[in-house]
């Protein structure tokens, strides 16, 4: 019997109604559910775990049931198994969650009989050097950023690409995104939109002091490296707007390609500019 996970955002109430009504679904479809502890607080007609330990219970598709902020942590969660995510806007916004809450079970029903795309998105690693050792790493499916703390005062920054100094310059941080993540965070600081099949990645500095540094499009197999050569009392490294790491001085933040990909459920190949026009009003007269 194939297993689906579920994943849910906390604090919506509507899950008190559609959890049941969705385990008795995919029960008679003939599908195990499994829940994430968050919607365990709602029913207890499945098996909660935590969501860290899902992969190992071997999902066939994980269901999202929040917002962009949600899927962005499955993403992640799920990212070495590459089990596909059906996403289902519970959110604000939901531009990556395109699924609306009344189409969950026409959608569900595409994906039991494959009538559905499979919109493979690739990620970012991103790993930590400190004094010349690794420190840590992480996978981002928008981006990786690179910023001062809560003081309104900008830090010191230095980019290379593949080994070759790009810029020097002083702002409140750097970005550096997927194309996924061109329109999160990148675009609300002037950065490029990006169709998700596009092989590059984006550096988007963010408030710098030159009316002269732009953003900047880069090859997806680039080696990015960003430093931080000075910071006015605190500097952080924020992996997809979640996870939060302070950095010292001297520190790099080294970007490439992941070598993990994220497999989103569609119903079709024409999503994208969909939510661009409808979420972002993008082309808009």
């Amino acid at each position: 019997m194939i297993r689906i996970a579920i994943v849910c955002k906390p604090q919506k109430e509507e899950l008190t109604r559609l959890l049941p009504e969705l385990i008795g679904w995919l029960r008679q479809h003939g599908y195990e559910p499994l829940l994430d502890l968050e919607g365990g607080q709602y029913t207890t007609a499945a098996p909660a775990v935590d969501r860290a330990e899902m992969p190992a219970w071997g999902p066939g598709l994980v269901i999202v049931l929040g917002g962009d902020g949600t899927l962005l942590s499955v993403a992640r969660i799920f990212a070495a198994c590459e089990t596909p995510i059906l996403s289902v806007n519970l959110g604000f916004l939901g531009f990556l969650t395109e699924v609306r809450l009344a189409d969950l079970y026409s959608t569900l029903e595409g994906w039991c009989n494959d009538c559905h795309v499979l919109d493979a998105r690739v990620m970012l690693h991103a790993a930590l050097w400190r004094q010349g050792s690794l420190h840590s790493s992480y996978e981002a499916l928008n981006e990786v950023v690179v910023s001062k703390g809560d003081i309104a005062r900008m830090g010191d920054f230095a980019v290379e690409l593949d080994g070759k100094s790009v810029a020097r310059f002083r702002a409140d941080g750097v970005i550096v995104s997927t194309p996924t993540g061109s329109t999160a965070y990148t675009l609300a600081a002037n950065g490029p939109i990006l169709t998700p099949d596009v092989d590059a990645m984006v550096v988007t500095p963010i408030c710098p002091h030159l009316l002269t540094l732009r953003p900047i499009v880069v090859r997806g197999d680039a080696s990015l490296t960003v430093r931080v050569e000075g910071i006015p009392n605190q500097a952080l490294l924020t992996v997809d707007g979640q996870k939060a790491v302070v950095l010292h001085l001297g520190d790099e933040v080294r970007c490439q390609r992941s070598s993990y990909t994220v497999n989103l459920v569609r119903m079709s190949e024409s999503g994208f500019f969909e939510a661009l026009r409808s979420k972002l009003s993008w082309g808009e007269r």
